[in-house]
């Protein structure tokens, strides 16, 4: 039975910054419900900052009733020291989704982009315009973090585990 509507949330992970928006499906369109960005201090022990994520993306989960989730993978390129940080924030975020029943799928940068923009190598404004044009919003979102996490979401309606059930 084809997915006619449901609510995705898309996340694009970071303990400094982790990107959260929402979107709406109905049939083939999307629609974008509201989108934001989870900042935590560096001042603040690593506990504290992911108790922040975890908290404030349980929030988004119980407002906005998503049904799945769309995950950025992380990416290992040059700043490797980044990737255990990155990983301890996605953990935060992934607890919050299994707490509120999501289905959720993880998407390889370049794949996000891929999907959005149809080039793997798009760089971060060509992804806000196509989210942008995508979901139909007067503004290009921002920051570019929220995007990102747009963008997540919107990749898995066309390659989540039921992109087959979604089309339409």
């Amino acid at each position: 039975m084809p997915v006619s509507d449901r609510v995705i949330l898309g996340i694009d992970p970071g303990l400094q910054n982790t990107g959260w928006g929402v979107i709406r499906q109905q049939g083939p369109r999307l629609s974008c419900l509201a989108y934001g960005c989870v900042s935590t201090s560096k001042d603040q022990d690593l506990a504290y900052r992911l108790l922040k994520l975890h908290d404030q993306i349980s929030m988004v989960v119980k407002r906005y009733g998503p049904t799945c989730l769309g995950i950025e993978k992380i990416y290992f390129g040059a700043n490797t020291q980044s990737a255990l940080p990155t990983g301890q924030a996605r953990g935060a975020v992934l607890v919050a989704a299994a707490e509120g029943g999501l289905r959720v799928a993880e998407f390889a940068p370049s794949k996000i982009k891929l999907a959005v923009v149809g080039e793997g190598t798009a760089d971060k404004y060509q992804v806000q315009y196509m989210v942008q044009q995508i979901l139909g919003l007067p503004q290009v979102p921002s920051p570019d973090h929220a995007a990102d996490a747009l963008a997540a979401a919107i990749t898995y309606v066309t390659h989540g585990p039921d992109w087959a059930d979604a089309r339409l």
